[in-house]
């Protein structure tokens, strides 16, 4: 396997000739049965990234959250995950994977059994963040031990495809799952079903799951470690606060203050015998190429998810299950594409295929963008559709680059900083979206005369703030002063869909022509 110095147009090439497993059937069907066990963690982290979404409406009147509160729910799990996934990355490859990965397991499913509990936005937030600590153990030990379980090339490439099928097919999920839970239960369901999810993984995962771990790790650097919180959480911030409230001083301090922490943090890197974070393997073109374009598909996928959710549930009048069935024909496409890609490569060079799969998420926001939404909602699930082919197509292929691109031994690092990609693409999809979402809604909306004065309050129920509180404020009008309100509240949130998605079509189109263009001479897999 090469070294992170490798040229880019060499990456496909040292990869198709890494060492081969032994070709036993033993082999074979316990290599298999560990990618199963894998998925558990996969699925339940991915499912949690956007079955939440679907509760927000019923946490927003159960425990009285506003606007930010809402949006913090979302975010500060995949904030602190993104934050630890590089330290956690790093430990794996020093203790071992696998022990991670039982860790986090045991973790995740304790709290996700308290948080269910949880009696306000407040303690809710906190669960979250503590989920996003237990969730950075798993997420870079699955993927790390899936590039140390099947070392042919070929092979792994189906099981890392089945890997990001997994991711976002979860992620396609959660509504469904989530949206089933809330009506069937309530919304503290969707964080109990943690506990038996990951039974099979901690009670068979010791047996089947081979440890794996770097032979000459080096030791754990607890102040890189506080340097990337310190990076991501004032950035994410800032940029949350920007959208919402303007370019204030907090806003600008905080984005200020997380871009110099994360200065500090690489010169930091750069000095390290053994760095929290190999700072080098950024200089491979295509390992940087890959890693954007997770970055991008994720911000697209969960960006748009944030405002389909609400558009059918609050809008269309959906219930959360019936608007979760509705997205099955996206889970499918994701699941599918992500397979189907694999042999693509065989014919097609990796960056024409994943420039591809960018474009595709670009056509989908286009068709928002320029669509009308007043005719129901095949238009937005149509989009999702094409949508979510796009990124079931650049996640696989760009996952394989990664991994391909970096010696065994720090595949724990290089999963990480992949991991940190789909978080940071998720977060952000979720923040700069759904805070622009949010602002355009408050400036757009003009309601009708004659309303109860805690209507323009800030508040959970208070129309003015969000969709949800001007759906509940409508369900206790007459007739006519409530349809009035609900046609205000839908045309605000429709000019605030419009301008994410014009957002989104920017952003997956230039990404798209910089992957064809920086991977164009990435080579055809073997």
């Amino acid at each position: 396997m090469m070294s992170s110095a490798t040229p880019p147009q060499n990456i496909a090439r040292h990869t198709s000739t890494a060492p081969v497993e032994p070709d036993s059937a033993n082999g074979k069907w316990r290599d298999w049965l560990a990618l199963g066990l894998l998925m558990f963690p996969v699925l339940l982290v991915a499912v949690d990234n956007t079955a939440l979404t679907f509760a927000l409406p019923a946490i927003a009147s159960a425990l009285g959250t506003s606007g930010v509160e809402l949006l913090w729910i979302v975010d500060a799990y995949p904030l602190v995950l993104a934050g630890l996934l590089v330290a956690m990355g790093s430990l794996g490859d020093r203790i071992g994977r696998r022990r991670l990965l039982i860790t986090g397991s045991i973790g995740f499913a304790a709290v996700s059994a308290v948080t269910a509990f949880a009696p306000s936005a407040g303690w809710l937030i906190a669960g979250r963040a503590a989920l996003g600590l237990f969730g950075a153990m798993l997420m870079p030990s699955t993927l790390s031990l899936i590039r140390n379980i099947f070392v042919d090339p070929n092979r792994r490439r189906l099981a890392i495809a089945i890997w990001a099928a997994g991711f976002s097919g979860g992620a396609a999920l959660g509504p469904i799952f989530g949206g089933w839970l809330v009506e069937q239960f309530w919304w503290g369901a969707i964080l109990l079903v943690a506990v038996p999810i990951m039974l099979p993984l901690l009670a068979f995962g010791p047996a089947f799951i081979p440890e794996s771990k770097d032979p000459s790790p080096g030791r754990v650097d607890v102040p890189s470690i506080l340097l990337s919180l310190l990076t991501m959480v004032p950035v994410v911030y800032g940029i949350k606060e920007f959208a919402t409230e303007g370019a204030g001083p907090l806003a600008l301090g905080s984005i200020a203050f997380g871009l110099a922490m994360g200065t500090v943090f690489v010169r930091r890197q750069q000095r390290l015998t053994n760095p929290l974070l190999d700072m080098s393997l950024f200089r491979n073109r295509v390992f940087s190429m890959a890693i954007t374009a997770n970055v991008l598909a994720l911000f697209s996928f969960n960006g748009f998810i944030l405002f389909l959710a609400q558009h059918l549930q609050l809008l269309e009048g959906m219930s959360p299950s019936a608007a979760g069935v509705a997205m099955i024909p996206a889970l499918v496409a994701t699941v599918v594409a992500g397979l189907a890609v694999v042999p693509v490569v065989r014919r097609i060079r990796p960056g024409f295929v994943v420039g591809a799969g960018l474009a595709m998420s670009a056509t989908g926001y286009s068709m928002v963008t320029f669509g009308s939404h007043d005719n129901g909602p095949a238009l937005l699930l149509a989009a999702l559709l094409v949508l979510a082919l796009g990124v079931g197509t650049a996640e696989t292929i760009s996952n394989d680059l990664i991994l391909g691109s970096v010696p065994p031994e720090k595949s724990g690092a290089a999963s990480a900083i992949s991991e940190t990609g789909y978080e940071v693409g998720a977060l952000l999809g979720t923040a700069v979206l759904g805070s622009i979402l949010t602002a355009s809604y408050q400036h757009n909306l003009r309601l009708p005369e004659g309303l109860p004065a805690a209507a323009f309050g800030h508040g959970t129920a208070h129309a003015g703030e969000t969709l949800a509180g001007a759906m509940e404020l409508a369900a206790g009008l007459p007739a006519p002063l409530a349809d009035a309100v609900r046609h205000a509240a839908g045309a605000a949130f429709d000019s605030g869909v419009h301008v994410t998605a014009a957002i989104g079509l920017v952003l997956m189109a230039t990404a798209a022509v910089l992957a064809a263009v920086v991977l164009r001479k990435v080579p055809k897999a073997q």
